[in-house]
């Protein structure tokens, strides 16, 4: 039996370098939050323990493929004997800065902690995401959430309902290249989350500080941003080149989304509080 699953688009609604690491890792703090728009998976449950990714996918080594390494993670760490065929069906771009890699892994895990049986509970599948990467544990958490350490550190925050308008630039940024950059800054000075919850902390008095540096590097992404701001408040998602505008209506964002110049790329989007999967974890 085959179902399909969903693995949705996160946004950073902020994102902010507040130090780094003796190993080099950066201390962030940034508030996640899901859209209903994503990749979908698919999994066939496998007697043999073979796992594998049955559809080839451009750009995409399924040997790398953070579907199948999830999987394997999971069978590795159980001792499950059981395998899957994986179809991965891909929405959000790669280098995007919405978190589809991330977002595939933690719904591989989410799943098949179910379809196999593990009973796994959600504390340990997040410390198997963060082997992953760092964004994994904040899609097995599963709700809208004030992040901090290298993005692991997760308390839940009630945000606004709210929809987004979301342009694409064509262009890949490399997450290492922008947090290697001699121009980011690493000294912003930390919020406390009752601040952020309790209105101190708004949002268009937050940033990205990975924002200039991407724009210099890839003007694609300043011509979006630019042509976004002109609506209200925008900015860029994770490390890029995602940018996006918060917008109070659906109607309002769709009319923004409908006269957007034809060369650019995007979608609308509604901002989710929990994860389409949050209740596969009893």
């Amino acid at each position: 039996m085959t179902t399909t699953f969903p693995a949705p688009a996160k946004l950073n609604l902020f994102l902010h370098v507040v130090g780094r690491r003796s190993d080099g890792y950066h201390l962030l703090q940034t508030v996640f939050r899901f859209v209903d728009y994503g990749d979908s998976l698919s999994f066939t449950v496998r007697d043999d323990g073979v796992i594998r990714r049955v559809n080839p996918l451009p750009g995409l080594d399924p040997e790398q493929d953070l579907t199948v390494r999830a999987a394997r993670l999971l069978q590795r760490e159980t001792g499950c004997r059981l395998g899957a065929d994986i179809v991965l069906e891909k929405r959000l771009p790669m280098g995007g800065g919405l978190g589809g890699g991330s977002s595939d892994a933690a719904t591989t895990l989410l799943v098949l902690n179910r379809l196999w049986n593990l009973n796994l509970g959600r504390q340990m599948l997040q410390e198997l995401g963060l082997h992953l990467g760092a964004d994994v544990p904040a899609f097995v958490f599963g709700e809208s959430a004030f992040a901090e350490g290298v993005g692991e550190k997760l308390q839940p925050v009630a945000l606004p309902s709210a929809w987004y308008v979301v342009l694409v630039p064509p262009v890949a940024v490399s997450t290492v290249e922008i947090f290697t950059s001699r121009e980011l800054t690493r000294d912003t000075k930390p919020i406390k989350m009752s601040d952020f919850s309790t209105g101190c902390g708004r949002l268009d008095q937050l940033k990205n500080d990975l924002e200039p540096v991407v724009c210099r590097k890839y003007p694609q992404v300043a011509e979006c941003l630019d042509w976004l701001k002109a609506f209200g408040d925008a900015r860029m998602t994770g490390s890029g080149a995602c940018v996006f505008a918060t917008f109070s209506s659906e109607e309002e964002a769709r009319r923004v989304f409908s006269t957007k110049p034809a060369q650019m790329a995007g979608f609308v989007a509604k901002g989710l509080d929990r994860h389409p999967l949050y209740d596969f974890i009893s």
